[in-house]
């Protein structure tokens, strides 16, 4: 399906990708984790939520949506599991004893599967979940998936695992996002991101998480352009790169981060857009200014589009079309408004289970989430007009 970004709204937007998942869906994997539920139970729900978040998704008359990642476990670990607890896990892992993805303000954590040998290889590959929900759409359908530099993390931060390198790891695993990247738009995808929530955590140098001190947003970057120079500069318009400080049961784990230890490399990536956290940003114009001034018009043949967030997912509260066109003109003044787009700060859940706290249920945060989306088009429209797009 061919997709012109800036048709229908004059600024493009898309969003990130995750919804928050039902309680009946959360509680339906806890069911099954506890082998109380069958994985036929499992899957009927999860294609019926996919179902209801697409239906929805396009009446709130966005351009482009996506199924909310309710199939998957979460956006890092869905090639990886069936669930968060572990169930189904990949050959090759065990769930115990794995690196902290991230430690969050709030105190909780999320952590990854330990790595036993080789070779490593997805379980699930992010098309698998797309072409079950392809059917259900009658407008273009996003698909997210997670970056190398992730999987990295999978591998001892120091030491060699016996019979399996560090570089034959990391072989496969830039082998295995192209086939992610690939097969998504095979089966259908109009745009692919690629989550890279981890790049603002790498400058954190936390000593509870040590990979956070260990320098590696550098190889962080080098690894993911692998991925992104096995594609034309046509294929990579429609390969985008998505920054935040983290989203899970409404915390983040690098907000006080100085956005500027990632933003004056993150452009480095040859991708042809951005999905870039900023409605929660404190201090917006400074980062409006520092997008605007690292942002390419050739990265390695294609021109580089900045959606920045206009939603803050994380905040019950939901924004008007006239706050985001707000912050789109604002925007303007320092990003060139032919590379200026909108999103969401983050996936509204990209965990499958999250109870969404500040929202009082993750029921009551799906209903908001829609009301979000359908103001920040409705604002790229008055922006669009406002700017002469």
């Amino acid at each position: 399906m061919s997709y012109d970004p800036r048709s229908a709204t004059g600024i493009p937007t898309e969003p990130v990708g995750s919804l928050p998942r039902a309680t009946s869906l959360q509680r339906l994997y806890a069911q099954y984790d506890a082998g109380q539920a069958s994985r036929e139970d499992l899957l009927t729900a999860q294609d019926a939520a996919a179902k209801d978040s697409i239906e929805r998704g396009e009446a709130t008359g966005a351009p482009i949506v996506s199924d909310g990642e309710q199939r998957a476990s979460s956006f890092a670990t869905y090639p990886l599991a069936d669930t968060l607890a572990g169930t189904g896990l990949a050959k090759n892992l065990a769930g115990d004893n794995g690196q902290f993805f991230a430690i969050f303000a709030d105190g909780h954590h999320r952590q990854l599967p330990r790595l036993t040998g080789g070779p490593f290889r997805y379980q699930t590959f992010a098309a698998d979940y797309l072409k079950l929900s392809l059917p259900y759409a009658s407008k273009p359908l996003k698909q997210a998936v997670i970056a190398p530099s992730m999987m990295m993390l999978l591998y001892p931060l120091t030491g060699e695992l016996p019979g399996y390198s560090r570089e034959q790891f990391e072989n496969d695993i830039v082998d295995e996002c192209e086939k992610d990247i690939r097969q998504a738009f095979a089966a259908g995808a109009a745009r692919v991101s690629i989550d890279f929530t981890e790049g603002r955590l790498a400058t954190r140098a936390d000593p509870r998480n040590p990979w956070t001190g260990a320098d590696l947003l550098p190889r962080f970057i080098e690894l993911n352009n692998r991925v992104l120079a096995r594609f034309t500069a046509e294929e990579r318009f429609n390969i985008g790169i998505h920054t935040c400080p983290g989203g899970d049961r409404d915390s983040v784990h690098s907000a006080d981060v100085p956005y500027n230890n990632l933003l004056g490399t993150m452009f480095d990536l040859n991708a042809g857009y951005f999905l870039i956290q900023l409605a929660s940003e404190r201090d917006k114009e400074p980062v409006y200014e520092s997008i605007g001034g690292h942002l390419r018009t050739d990265a390695d043949g294609v021109a580089q589009t900045a959606y920045i967030g206009v939603i803050n997912p994380l905040n019950p509260r939901v924004e008007s079309p006239q706050e985001v066109a707000d912050a789109l003109v604002r925007a303007a003044n320092f990003i060139p408004k032919e590379q200026l787009g909108a999103t969401d700060d983050c996936g509204f859940s990209p965990f499958s289970i999250d109870e969404k706290p500040s929202h009082g249920s993750p029921d009551f945060a799906r209903d908001i989430a829609f009301e979000k989306i359908t103001n920040r088009v409705e604002g790229c429209r008055l922006a669009a007009q406002k700017l002469g797009l």
